[in-house]
C-alpha cells in the first residue's frame, strides 16, 4: 500500500439488540469510553409485524419511536464525541424516522447531518401485511462517505450495521471478500447487544451478570476484530460468549449475506486479555444471487386459557377439564376452533410446602380463521366450569376474547430486482447496484470428525450441560440449537456422541422433524437446525417457546451417560428426574 500506515481500528459498539432493550444503553455506550460508532438493532421477524399493524393505525409511523426518546439526549453526547450514529430503526419507513431525526436535532439545536437507506420495501402480495428484502450494508457505506452523522435504515441485515460503517472507514469494495466476512462475524457478535457480554449465558453461574454491559467491537482492516466492553461495565467478554453468540440463528458453515457469505468454519477465537476475545481468520465467498425477504400476515386468532390444578389426582383433574370443556363446546351448538392444544405442565411436588408449588398448570390454546371461535365461545366454556369442575378450580386470568397472531414466511428475490438505495444528507439517491460476482448457496463437505474420545473408561448419567454449553433460537418455522464444549476431550466425547438420533431421543418434540447436524471443529461446536419445530414462526405463537430461546438449555438439562473424567471437578447431582 505504497508504505501508507494502516486505518486506526474502527471501534463500533451496540445499544440495542431489540426493540425494547435497555433504554439507557444508548447514554452508556456514548459516556463509557471511545467510539466511532454506535449501531442499534430494533428489528425482528416479529417486530416487522408490529410496525406493520402500527403502520396501519397512523401512515406516519411503521418505525421504532423508541429510538427518537433515546436520541433525545444521544443526539447531543454523540456530536460532542464525533460517534457516527447506524441504526434499523427505520423499520418500515426510513425515511419517515431521517425526518423525525432532522425535526428533534433542530429542537435540541445539534447540528447533524442525517442520511438514511431505502429499497428494502417490496410488492406485498394479497393477504400479506409487509415483504421486505434484507439489505446490506452497501447503502450505510455510501451515506457515511458522504458525510452523514446518523444514518437511519430500514429491513438491513443485522450484520449490515458493521459491515457499512467497516466498509466505509477501510475503503473495501464488494471484492474485499474476507474482510467483510469478518465484519459480518463481527456483527453477527454484536446484533444482539448484551448476549455476547453474558446475557442469555449457559454458564451464567460463573460470572456476575446482573447489569451486563453492552458490546463493542475493535474492527482491523483486514477484518479481523476483538470483541469487547467498556471498562467497568459489568458482564464478560470471553471465549465462551463469544463462542455461544457465534452459533446464534445460524445454520452451516457458510452464513449468507447480501454483501458475503462468510465461512464460519474459518473463524478463530482466542483471548486477548480480560474481556477481550480476537476474532480472525475468517474467508469470505461470494454471495448468493437473491436476497433473502421476509413476509408478514396477519394468520387468524388465538385464545389460550390456563388452568390451575391443585394437590392430589392431578392426572385425573386435568381429563375432567377436558372432557367438559368439549362436552360444553358441542353443546354451545357453535363451531369448534380449528385447532385445540392441551399441554399439562407438572409444576407441582407432593407434599408441598406452599400452595403454588402444590400446583401444575393446564393449559389450552386455540386458533381458528374466524375471531368468533376462538373468543366468546372458547372464554364462554371456560368460565362455566367454575362451579362444577374439578376442585379447587380457578384459572391464572380471566379468559379473554381473543387476539391475533401473525405469520413471518421467508422467500428470496433476485438482488437485481431490489432498488436498493442511499439517500445522502443533500437529498441526493445513490442507488447500489447488485454484486457482480455471486455463488449458489452450497452445503460444505463434512468436516474430519476428531478421534472418538477413548472407549472403556467409566461412565455416570448426568445433565449434558454439565460439559456442554448451548445457545438456541428461531428462524421463522425453524429453530436453532448450538452446542460447544471448552477442551478437546469434551470436544472427542460430543462430535461422536450427539448424532441427530441422539438429540432426537434427547429431545422427543423433534423426533419426526428434519434435523440436520454441523460440525464446526474451529468452535469445538455443532449446531442443529430444527426444521418446522416453531410451526409459522414466533408471531403465531404455536408453541410453549415459540423463540425456541430455551431449546438449547432444556438439552443441556438431558441425562445421558458422560465420561467421568469430563465431570471432574464439576458437582453431580445424585439422581436423574
Amino acid at each position: 500500500m505504497n508504505g501508507a500506515p494502516a486505518p486506526a481500528p474502527l471501534r463500533i459498539g451496540n445499544a440495542s439488540g431489540f426493540y425494547g432493550d435497555r433504554f439507557d444503553a444508548v447514554r452508556e455506550m456514548l459516556t463509557g469510553g471511545t467510539l466511532s460508532v454506535l449501531t442499534g438493532d430494533y428489528l425482528a421477524e416479529l417486530t416487522m409485524l408490529i410496525l406493520g399493524r402500527s403502520r396501519l393505525r397512523d401512515p406516519e409511523k411503521g418505525y421504532a419511536t423508541t429510538f427518537l426518546r433515546q436520541l433525545e439526549e444521544g443526539l447531543g453526547l454523540a456530536h460532542e464525541r464525533g460517534v457516527k450514529i447506524v441504526t434499523n430503526a427505520g423499520g418500515l419507513n426510513p425515511a419517515g424516522l431521517a425526518d423525525a431525526v432532522r425535526k428533534l436535532a433542530a429542537k435540541v439545536g445539534v447540528p447533524v447531518t442525517v442520511a438514511h437507506v431505502e429499497g428494502d420495501s417490496l410488492p406485498v402480495p394479497d393477504g400479506f401485511l409487509t415483504a421486505n428484502a434484507y439489505l446490506g450494508g452497501a447503502g450505510i457505506a455510501a451515506c457515511l462517505r458522504a458525510g452523514a452523522d446518523v444514518v437511519v435504515t430500514g429491513r438491513v441485515t443485522d450484520a449490515a450495521l458493521v459491515t457499512g460503517p467497516a466498509a466505509a472507514h477501510f475503503g473495501w469494495g464488494p471484492d474485499d471478500l474476507d474482510a467483510l466476512a469478518g465484519a459480518v462475524v463481527a456483527g453477527h457478535v454484536l446484533e444482539c447487544g448484551t448476549q455476547a457480554t453474558g446475557g442469555n449465558y449457559a454458564f451464567f453461574g460463573d460470572h456476575d451478570i446482573r447489569r451486563p454491559g453492552f458490546p463493542l467491537a475493535e474492527i482491523h482492516a483486514d477484518g479481523s476484530c476483538v470483541i469487547t466492553k467498556h471498562d467497568g461495565t459489568g458482564g464478560v467478554v470471553d471465549l465462551g460468549t463469544v463462542t455461544a453468540q457465534l452459533l446464534y440463528e445460524t445454520g452451516g458453515a457458510r452464513y449468507a449475506g447480501p454483501d458475503v457469505t462468510a465461512r464460519l468454519d474459518t473463524a478463530r477465537l482466542t483471548s486477548d486479555g480480560p474481556d477481550r476475545v480476537r476474532i480472525d481468520g475468517v474467508r469470505g465467498e461470494a454471495p448468493p444471487p437473491t436476497l433473502k425477504a421476509g413476509l408478514t400476515r396477519l394468520g387468524g386468532w388465538r385464545n389460550e386459557v390456563v388452568f390451575v390444578l391443585t394437590g392430589l389426582e392431578i392426572e385425573a383433574k386435568a381429563r375432567l377439564v377436558r372432557d367438559q370443556f368439549a362436552d360444553a363446546l358441542e353443546r354451545g351448538g357453535g363451531r369448534p376452533p380449528a385447532e385445540v392444544r392441551w399441554e399439562l405442565a407438572r409444576t407441582d411436588r407432593p407434599d408441598a410446602d406452599t400452595e403454588e408449588r402444590a400446583s401444575a398448570l393446564l393449559r389450552l390454546v386455540v386458533r381458528d380463521q374466524d375471531a368468533d371461535a376462538v373468543g366468546r365461545t372458547v372464554s364462554g366454556a371456560a368460565v362455566e366450569l367454575a362451579l362444577g369442575s374439578y376442585p379447587g378450580f380457578h384459572v391464572t386470568a380471566p379468559p379473554g376474547k381473543g387476539a391475533p397472531y401473525g405469520v413471518f414466511e421467508a422467500i428470496h428475490v433476485p438482488a437485481g430486482e431490489v432498488a436498493h438505495a442511499a439517500v445522502l444528507p443533500d437529498g441526493t439517491r445513490e442507488f447500489v447496484e447488485p454484486p457482480s460476482r455471486t455463488q449458489e448457496l452450497a452445503a460444505v463437505d463434512a468436516p474430519p470428525l476428531p478421534s472418538p474420545y477413548p472407549s472403556g473408561h467409566p461412565t455416570r448419567r448426568a445433565p449434558l450441560g454439565l460439559v456442554a454449553g448451548a445457545r438456541s433460537g428461531d428462524k421463522g418455522g425453524d429453530a436453532n440449537v448450538g452446542l460447544w464444549v471448552r477442551d478437546d476431550d469434551a470436544w472427542r466425547w460430543l462430535a461422536h456422541e450427539l448424532t441427530v438420533g441422539r438429540l432426537k431421543e434427547l429431545l422427543p418434540e423433534t423426533a419426526e422433524l428434519t434435523v440436520v447436524r454441523h460440525v464446526l471443529p474451529n468452535l469445538r461446536a455443532l449446531n442443529f437446525t430444527v426444521h418446522g419445530l416453531l410451526g409459522e414462526g414466533v408471531a403465531a405463537q404455536a408453541r410453549f417457546d415459540p423463540q425456541a430461546k430455551a431449546l438449547g438449555e432444556w438439552l443441556r438439562s438431558r441425562w445421558l451417560p458422560i465420561p467421568v473424567a469430563l465431570l471432574e471437578g464439576v458437582p453431580v447431582p445424585e439422581v436423574s428426574v
